[in-house]
């Protein structure tokens, strides 16, 4: 894991130069620089309409007693969307904007939640469950250990 961190780290940046120095080559310097911030300006305005209708969709889902985890996922990835969207590059916009589609969304979180269950059944120990008895015990008064 530490590994692949590091490679993303080092990996996303340098294909972000690279995608920008392509770019600039083709169409120029300014038409670069201009295609930036009006991804910036495009993607805020598009998280900010997505944002308040998922929060709209959250608390009208938590007045009617029900967990909205649906719309939670949705909330987390218009927030990394606009991380996304805000940071200067073209493979991070494509990414961000991307994560602004809901058939997307709904499979990232079928991917997600596949791993998800797939780690959590490998993370118990051989699969078994250990039986027990137990029963509350009460705290010694504070200050006072009860030793033989």
């Amino acid at each position: 894991m530490p590994i692949l961190l590091l490679a993303l780290f080092i990996g996303l940046p340098l294909v972000e130069v690279w995608l920008l120095v392509e770019v600039g080559g083709l169409v120029g310097a300014w038409w670069t620089v201009a295609l930036c911030i009006a991804t910036a300006v495009a993607g805020a305005a598009l998280v900010r309409h997505q944002g308040r209708s998922t929060l709209e969709r959250v608390r009208t889902t938590l007045r009617q007693g029900r967990m909205p985890l649906g719309d939670l996922f949705a909330g987390a990835c218009i927030l990394v969307a606009g991380v996304m969207l805000l940071v200067p590059g073209f493979f991070s916009d494509a990414a961000g904007f991307l994560l602004l589609l809901p058939p997307f969304r709904g499979l990232l979180a079928l991917a997600l939640g596949r791993f998800i269950h797939v780690a959590a059944t490998q993370s118990r120990p051989g699969g078994r469950t250990i039986e027990g008895e137990w029963e509350p015990v009460d705290d010694p008064p504070s200050g006072r250990l009860d030793r033989p």
